[in-house]
């Protein structure tokens, strides 16, 4: 059987305060992107797993497909086991949530494919046992986010009518660092009152608090951003904790030189 999971951007993040647990809560707009990993498996005599693409540090038996199946298999112990391939393509560790995405097809498939009939709340409950971007992936629409991002509303918000530039210049930033940056407050306006209005109006209002602390550790990301909006986007962010930044523009931009504006880093127009 053969998946594509997809990567998100955020629209806007806020970090609210911290809660008692250590982690925070969050207000984001989770968006899908047509940037895609191939997902592939097979039934097997033995349980397999490879890897093939972009290179994810660490132990591979640890990967989160891997915890997936796992997660699955305690509660249906007659799940067979299977050859997985994950062909990676979205950046690891880039704020696009692409192992989420991974982990959360994986459920969905091994749903599908062997009839486990598992509905589509306790497959979120599931995937939020994985992390907690990854039950957006099980609705994969636009949603609002809140909590630790795991609390989600689906949303009317289309934007087909543009092209996303995705420029991620292979810095890693440190979720735990970034979060550690940051001095959550309260804004006067939330990020589901702004994503509502025109979308010019979005440069001047939707920010991603993570912005501050981390251009100022990597300046390239402030100049990327600045280089969208002279190259003519009408909104320009970095997604989550980095260290991608994307840019929304219109359908007729010149990708050619935007790619070339952009040599030495991945870009993906999509």
């Amino acid at each position: 059987m053969i998946q594509f999971p997809n990567a998100k951007i955020n629209l806007g993040l806020h970090i609210l305060r911290k809660r008692a647990d250590g982690f925070h809560d969050l207000e984001t707009i989770f968006y899908p992107i047509a940037l895609f990993d191939t997902l592939e498996f097979i039934e097997s005599n033995e349980m397999k797993f490879e890897m093939s693409g972009i290179q994810i540090p660490g132990n591979m038996e640890e990967n989160i497909v891997l915890k997936a199946y796992h997660l699955l298999k305690k509660d249906y112990p007659h799940l067979p086991n299977i050859h997985i391939h994950l062909l990676k393509n979205i950046p690891t560790g880039a704020g696009l949530g692409g192992g989420s995405a991974d982990a959360s097809f994986m459920l969905m498939a091994l749903n599908k494919h062997f009839q486990l009939e598992i509905t589509k709340q306790k497959m979120i409950e599931y995937a939020a046992q994985l992390g907690s971007d990854c039950p957006f992936f099980i609705h994969n629409q636009p949603c609002k986010a809140t909590s630790r991002g795991e609390v989600l509303e689906i949303i009317q918000l289309n934007l087909v009518a543009y092209q996303f530039v995705l420029v991620n210049p292979k810095i890693h930033v440190n979720t735990g660092w970034a979060f550690a940056q940051l001095t959550p407050h309260q804004p006067q306006k939330s990020v589901f009152e702004i994503i509502q209005q025109p979308i010019q109006t979005w440069k001047e209002e939707l920010i991603n608090d993570f912005e501050k602390p981390i251009f100022e550790a990597h300046p390239v990301l402030q100049n990327i951003k600045n280089t969208m909006y002279q190259q003519g986007a009408i909104y320009a962010s970095m997604s989550g904790s980095g260290s991608t930044m994307f840019g929304i523009f219109n359908k007729d931009l010149d990708k050619e030189n935007i790619k070339k504006t952009f040599e030495g880093m991945s870009v993906y127009i999509v």
